[in-house]
């Protein structure tokens, strides 16, 4: 007599393991639990028993269990619409559609399960899955519950697959297909049977191993069965049964009682295969959750990179940009690990990537983190953009790191005015670089919305508040609708600032109806200016309210260029959609004529500018010249702003390149202000710290800073530039060394990149590498990514890889609890090297205000000429024995810092005599644009 397969102890077991390895993973990993959903159409009472027994053993096993249950006139697209929300949904590992499909509609269940992601397929069914189980790809596939079950009960026979005769009858996709792939992966001769099949009795009579699935009661008689055979019975068939109290039982597709007479093997039914598929179910989900956490854990990417050829001598940046084929952004985001419900594709090279990763991916650690900087800027340019793209493309296309760039986004004043293009330049840039410099995907112009929406309340406020009594005032603030009056949110919140403990707007005195109602702005304090992404010298200083309906209401304000909105640092430094908005609320605009400060929320504003910026708050993807990704986020001037990318850009990116990827932020103009800012107020803000310091300079800056000629646009380049001139290299060095104190005062290794020209000597730039490790710089590299690309930062990428792990030991230059004067006196002392300050009578006014309301904690930005590592932009090189003149201070409380106004910094710049825009144009027929850089 056969011996039976119980099926139930053997799933007893499995479960047992599935519990255990479960456990063991928790103790090195406490939150990690295996999530399973099962998605059922309809009421099906079969589908609702197997649906009990799935949930009892996922409890069983330790396992999160979730049941949606559809109703029966649910659509198509309804099923499929709930499947890809559970794709995208991180919290869930495995997605079972339960079938049949129990509809009054017509659904293709094929879709639905193929609509399924496969990293999540935990029965194996999508069309993808198959695929590898049929090509042998057992490694890749996951195998159907039901065929893993049926070769566990082989297996648990003893018998030696490889080499036997394996009969499967039947050839349904969820059976007999998988399991005669299983079969033949692990070497058994497979024959399919089915209902064509001439002589099925005597094919199955030569089976040593025999899976029957072919859906009729009892079929598989002894006569067909080899002596000895292991005989795995798959069917569930009801036949009538008198005396059984529902009137029928339950038979397989073999008659067991004739075949035990000769088989070797048997399984009951019922409890033969059932048990196992559910127990398989389970293994399958923990190996769904695991794979998912192995993803978390991000390796290297699966990345294509573009290749480059670069000419010589180098195109311009445009003709490089354009020779080069973008990869579709979808794609980009798939190498990187984005998920499709992450990604708004903003056409086929740009994206916005939701803030949503930083959920889905907390568990994963941090990459390593490097700022890039330079000396103090000159005419010349030093290539800061360009390093940091061409520095990325290095560590990602030559040394297949996973890395991000994070840049700024350019306004269109310097695009239009004076400096042309930012996406870094030559063979190292961002592309396409039209649409990085051009509008990108309108972050700038949402900035530019919220900022005037604020200034237009302001005055607006004002003139009711001068026109109109204090219940008239009240009455159309908090207008009757639908026969009820109501305090909005916003309203509420500033009820509460009052004092007022009141929610219903009857209850108010009149004495507290004008203290809710009057803001009583004094026109005098107003601090919030409008703005416009254009250079217009014309709008520094502009009268307002000159029409007539203003009934005399006019005031002198002015503009500024759009990056230079306190709504663009807040940009740049939020963490979350909630910081943001918290942030907005505090902006303060004015004070009251009784010294109260005003802001975005008294003037009920806050939310709307927060919808307004809904969209901006998310970075933008885009790629680099060779493949490599970028997000370009924020936009924030480095003067009277911190100037750098945003945290929300850099930490999204860190989380994506993982443990041992590389993230490459670039901080605005030179070191003493972009680097102590990026330092000072973005890594105070993000909890982030920097694990390396990129420092970038050229020969020709060095000649500058020694004391070479004035450069002067449109004149022709002094010979002293493109002349061997060691002595006045090592003179102008003295600038590259206070910067590489200046990164050391923070504790962050510093590597030096020597960004070569061609005009440069070898002398040249391997003195300024001899200076530069004698002065404590953990190595200076020559590079040359603006003409080979990536190729020519390969040296560069390795120094930074080895200093990214040697000891960064990061600190703030100053802490918070100093007076805000000490903190101005510590950055100007420190970073820049002056002697002291000196405060204008005015500046000393603010100072004490700003402590008294509460604001001495913030940090300091300060807003100085980047020409200069002092306040005068003529000195070069490293000033001594001077004295910084601060001539105002101001509070962006919103964006959280300090901002002392060092000598005259414009935020609105003006045109030249001959912009950028005289070379830039558009082919009427091709759109191709040209000039840009």
């Amino acid at each position: 007599m056969a011996r039976i397969l119980d099926g139930k102890a053997l799933a007893a077991k499995v479960r047992s393991e599935v519990a255990k390895e479960l456990k063991d993973l928790q103790q090195s990993n406490s939150k990690f639990k295996p999530h399973l959903t099962i998605v059922q159409v309809g009421g099906n009472e079969d589908s609702n028993v197997y649906i009990r027994m799935k949930s009892k053993a996922a409890t069983q096993c330790g396992i999160a269990v979730d049941h949606i249950k559809l109703q029966r006139e649910v659509t198509e697209e309804e099923v499929v619409g709930t499947i890809q929300r559970l794709n995208e949904d991180p919290r869930v590992n495995a997605i079972l559609l339960q079938l049949p499909l129990d509809s009054t509609n017509q659904i293709d269940a094929d879709r639905c399960t193929n609509t399924i992601a496969v990293n999540k397929d935990v029965d194996g069914l999508t069309d993808v899955s198959a695929g590898r189980l049929a090509r042998g790809s057992l490694d890749e596939a996951m195998v159907p519950c039901t065929p893993l079950g049926c070769l566990e009960l082989i297996r648990h026979t003893g018998l030696e697959l490889s080499g036997k005769k394996a009969i499967v009858l039947g050839r349904s996709k969820i059976v007999g297909a998988p399991i005669s792939d299983l079969l033949r992966a692990h070497n058994a001769t497979v024959t399919v049977c089915h209902s064509r099949t001439t002589d099925m009795e005597g094919e199955v009579r030569s089976a040593d191993i025999l899976v029957v699935a072919i859906r009729q009661p009892r079929m598989v008689k002894k006569e067909w069965v080899k002596q000895g055979a292991v005989v795995i019975d798959v069917g569930i068939n009801s036949i009538p049964d008198a005396s059984k109290k529902s009137g029928h039982r339950l038979v397989g597709d073999v008659d067991t009682e004739g075949v035990c007479q000769v088989a070797g093997w048997v399984t009951p039914v019922p409890g033969g295969v059932g048990p196992m598929t559910v127990a398989m179910l389970m293994r399958n989900t923990l190996t769904c959750a695991k794979k998912q956490i192995k993803m978390i854990g991000c390796g290297q990417w699966p990345i294509r990179y573009l290749p480059l050829s670069p000419l010589s001598p180098v195109p311009s940046d445009i003709e490089v940009a354009r020779n080069q084929t973008p990869k579709h952004v979808r794609d980009v985001a798939s190498e990187v690990g984005l998920l499709a419900s992450e990604t708004e594709l903003y056409g086929t090279h740009k994206a916005k990537v939701s803030l949503s990763v930083l959920e889905r991916l907390k568990e994963r650690p941090n990459g390593r983190y490097v700022v890039v900087t330079g000396v103090t800027p000159t005419p010349l340019g030093e290539g800061k953009s360009t390093t940091t793209i061409g520095l990325a493309q290095a560590l990602g296309a030559h040394l297949k790191l996973n890395v991000f760039a994070c840049v700024r986004q350019p306004s269109q004043g310097p695009t239009f005015g004076i400096k042309g293009g930012a996406a870094g330049g030559g063979y190292s840039q961002v592309i396409p670089m039209e649409d990085f410099n051009l509008h990108l995907t309108g972050d700038i112009h949402a900035i530019t919305a919220a900022n005037n929406l604020l200034a237009a309340q302001i005055d607006t406020r004002i003139f009711h508040e001068n026109t109109q009594s204090n219940k008239a005032l009240f009455n159309r603030l908090v207008p009757t609708k639908n026969g009820k009056r109501t305090f909005s949110a916003i309203q509420l919140r500033r009820l509460k600032k009052l004092g007022i403990n009141k929610t219903n707007p009857g209850d108010l005195s009149s004495a507290e109806i004008g203290q809710f109602s009057r803001l009583d702005i004094d026109p005098s304090t107003i601090t919030w200016n409008r703005v416009m992404d254009t250079n217009d010298r014309y709008l520094r200083k502009i009268t307002i309210g000159q029409s007539k309906t203003e009934k005399g209401h006019s005031r002198e304000t002015q503009f500024d260029i759009s990056v230079a909105s306190e709504l663009m640092a807040i940009l740049a430094l939020t963490n979350d959609l909630a910081d943001m908005k918290e942030r907005i609320g505090r902006i303060v605009v004015a004070s009251s004529s009784q010294g109260n400060t005003i802001t975005a929320d008294d003037l009920g504003v806050t939310g709307a500018l927060a919808v307004l910026m809904k969209d901006a708050i998310k970075p933008n993807l885009m790629q680099t010249l060779e493949g490599t990704p970028v997000f370009v986020h924020a936009g924030p001037f480095a003067n009277i702003a911190h100037g750098n990318s945003s945290i929300l850009a850099d930490k999204i990116a860190l989380k994506l390149v993982g443990e041992e990827g590389f993230v490459v932020t670039e901080a605005g103009f030179g070191a003493d202000i972009g680097m102590e800012k990026f330092f000072n107020i973005k890594c105070r803000y993000s909890d982030l710290a920097p694990n390396c310091a990129v420092l970038v300079t050229t020969v020709r800056s060095l000649k500058m800073h020694g004391g070479g000629p004035t450069v002067t646009s449109g004149q022709p380049l002094d010979p002293v530039y493109s002349q061997e001139n060691l002595p006045l290299v090592e003179a102008g060095f003295q600038n590259l060394q206070k910067h590489i104190e200046n990164v050391l005062l923070f504790g962050v290794p510093v590597v030096v990149a020597i960004n070569g020209f061609i005009t440069d000597s070898l002398a040249e730039q391997e003195l300024v590498q001899r200076l530069s490790r004698a002065s404590g710089a953990f190595d200076a590299i020559i590079c040359s990514h603006w003409a080979t690309g990536g190729a020519g930062a390969v040296d560069l990428a390795e120094a930074v890889r080895k200093a990214s792990v040697s000891s960064s030991n990061f600190k703030f230059l100053y802490d918070l609890s100093l007076s805000l004067e000490e903190k101005i006196r510590t950055i100007a002392c420190k970073i820049y090297g002056a002697s002291d300050i000196t405060l204008a009578e005015e500046a000393k006014i603010k100072l004490d205000r700003y402590e008294q309301l509460g604001f001495g904690g913030l940090p300091i930005c300060m807003a100085k000429t980047h020409l200069s590592l002092s306040h005068d932009p003529s000195l070069k090189g490293r000033p001594s024995d001077f004295v910084v003149p601060i001539r105002d201070i101001r509070a962006s409380v919103g964006a959280g810092f300090i901002y002392p106004l060092v000598g005259d910094i414009s935020t609105m710049p003006g045109l030249p005599t001959r912009p950028c825009f005289f070379d830039i144009d558009i082919d009427p027929v091709t759109e191709e644009i040209d000039g840009l850089f």
